[in-house]
């Protein structure tokens, strides 16, 4: 796949974000994560891009680790999995410790929990009631059991239902930049044949990115070409400019993915 970076403008931000995916059964094939492709459209909706995904253990080494690095390296950082209330669940404790603070009940993830459960209330439950100290709290709509926000970290549910829930209270929270919108375009051609062309429509059109998707159908090869930026006439002319090119090659192209 050919998929050269975008020249970011200097005049705007481009406000970025890190998914650490974590949980055992993830990395053991039992469990397919589908929190990802969910994100990644949410924060393009907020004008923030996800730049990065990681999936862990549950090992609190590894946890720390991910979740320090991919804070010095983008404005927003996301985790999912680990809160629930068992041993195992151990994604507060990890990052609280990476972030040298003490694990506290929240009072109000307390009172949330008390209420959902009532006289079912346990302490295998008031668990979910833990966070690292000066951490608000992500409202649950599905579960009660709240998700957590630390500043520009937030500790989410694994299971996709949660949170997706608590990515909608999450709406218009966030600082970020304009979306990325997108358009494709289809051709029967070899992309290494065009390679040098669609690098050309790229770097004559600021601010764009052209990504090459092949593909093998019908005993031939051809591929899709996305076309992404935050600029939607500059995004409209490398279209038109990606079309020209490949037509003067001899080469049919459709607007959109074939």
């Amino acid at each position: 796949m050919v998929d050269v970076d975008a020249r970011a403008s200097e005049q705007e931000k481009i406000w970025t974000a890190a998914l650490v995916i974590i949980g055992d059964e993830i990395l053991s094939g039992r469990t397919q994560d589908a929190n990802l492709a969910y994100l990644a459209r949410w924060l393009n909706i907020q004008g923030i891009r996800l730049k990065e995904a990681r999936v862990v253990a549950d090992d609190t080494a590894a946890i720390g680790e991910a979740v320090n690095a991919c804070l010095a390296a983008h404005d927003y950082v996301f985790t999912t999995g680990g809160i629930g209330p068992t041993h195992d669940d151990i994604t507060v404790d990890a990052i609280a410790a990476a972030l040298g603070v003490p694990v506290v009940h929240h009072p109000d993830a307390v009172a949330i929990l008390t209420r959902y459960y009532g006289d079912k209330v346990t302490e295998a439950r008031l668990r979910m009631a833990r966070v690292p100290e000066g951490a608000e709290l992500v409202p649950n709509p599905e579960t009660g059991a709240p998700g957590i926000r630390l500043g520009r970290l937030f500790i989410l549910a694994g299971v996709p239902k949660i949170t997706q829930g608590m990515l909608r209270g999450l709406d218009g929270q966030l600082a970020g930049g304009r979306p990325v919108l997108s358009r494709a375009v289809g051709a029967w051609a070899q992309e290494s044949a065009v390679a040098d062309l669609l690098a050309k429509v790229q770097a004559d059109h600021d601010g764009v990115q052209v990504g090459s998707y092949p593909f093998w159908r019908e005993g031939k090869g051809g591929a899709n070409f996305v076309l992404r930026s935050v600029d939607e006439a500059q995004l409209g002319l490398a279209v038109e400019a990606l079309k020209t090119a490949l037509t003067a090659k001899g080469i049919d192209a459709q607007e959109g993915e074939i």
